[in-house]
């Protein structure tokens, strides 16, 4: 059964009200103005029980060693709840921001995941040994702080080709606040699963996600308008052309655009149709949103789903506000399995 968790709402009374109420995972990605694993350092010291990590922090944009010292750091301070999310994120952004190669992204990205296994792998007085044709790594570690942990390594995959080599490669993949149902289930599970059995595993990769949620029982209207704003930000990247094709929203997505190009974020929002919202996200009353959860729920991410709020045009407070409401889908989905 599905467990809920949520980016992570900063330390303090939410995120002692999220734990205390059942969330059993944060997560935090990263950007410009904040560092995905000194969050998660910040995370681990406000809880007490549940799993912390990066979904996603940029693959590129540290080396292997820089990964798996920062994950270790982490395991230390919070042993056994630590999973580490990696992306290639976007190519302009490794280039133009990190000042990183991105090119083969897939086949890069499966050797960072290797070659950080390498390192969290490492015994004692072993050599640290990974040969690929990205990086290369051959050291001697003189000290006694190395030692093998087993912290779960999980790939964003959003296209077929990633999302293969999360099951081939990593411990499972990170699926993207727009997923919805049919895109788990006819695109990224199938490439999951094709991916593990060629690496030969006997064991089902992980599903961590993003779940698109906004609830405001006050003020409904103001959560659905969130909501299609989000969704037709997210949808401006010509990534996600294929998923739109999927689905039949090639001509919503070109009015979205049109409208981004202009600055028209009202009609960005106007492009974004009742379907689209009932399909990505969990949004408008307490009600409307454990309904379309209870639609859902068995094509969500099968391990973890982050009840994740609209970032686009929202402020901090209301991101807060939206983080604390979705507590009660939590409660809701007790109730539902309560004897």
């Amino acid at each position: 059964m599905t467990e809920f968790g949520m980016p992570w709402p900063g330390g303090g009374d939410t995120a002692r009200e999220a734990e205390a109420a059942g969330t059993t995972a944060f997560c935090t990605g990263e950007f410009a103005d904040h560092d995905a694993y000194v969050t998660v350092a910040g995370m681990a010291a406000a809880t007490e029980n549940a799993q912390v990590g990066t979904a996603i922090a940029y693959g590129f944009s540290r080396t292997p060693f820089a990964h798996a010292t920062a994950i270790r750091s982490l395991w230390n301070q919070a042993p056994g709840r630590v999973f580490a999310g990696l992306g290639s994120g976007a190519f302009s952004i490794n280039r133009d921001w990190c000042g990183v190669p991105a090119d083969r992204p897939v086949l890069r990205m499966s050797e960072l995941v290797e070659a950080v296994r390498a390192w969290l792998h490492a015994e004692n007085g072993e050599r640290v040994r990974f040969d690929g044709e990205f990086y290369r790594v051959d050291a001697r570690v003189q000290a006694p702080v190395l030692g093998r942990i087993e912290v779960p390594v999980l790939l964003a995959g959003f296209q077929r080709r990633m999302a293969s080599a999360a099951g081939r490669t990593a411990d499972g993949v990170i699926g993207h606040g727009l997923f919805t149902d049919r895109w788990w289930d006819d695109v990224v599970r199938p490439a999951v699963e094709a991916g593990a059995k060629e690496a030969g595993r006997d064991t089902r990769p992980l599903e961590h996600g993003w779940l698109l949620t906004a609830v405001d029982d006050a003020d409904p209207e103001r959560a659905v308008l969130d909501m299609r704003r989000m969704i037709a930000f997210y949808l401006t990247v010509r990534t996600y052309d294929a998923f739109a094709a999927h689905h039949g929203w090639t001509a919503q997505v070109e009015r979205i655009r049109e409208a981004f190009a202009d600055g028209r974020t009202d009609d960005m929002a106007k492009a974004v149709t009742d379907d689209m919202v009932e399909a990505i996200a969990l949004c408008g009353t307490t009600a409307d949103a454990a309904a379309a959860l209870r639609r859902r729920r068995d094509s969500i991410a099968r391990d973890v789903a982050y009840f994740a709020p609209p970032s686009f045009m929202v402020g901090e407070r209301r991101r807060r506000a939206y983080a604390r409401s979705s507590l009660a889908l939590v409660d809701a989905l007790k109730s539902d399995v309560s004897p």
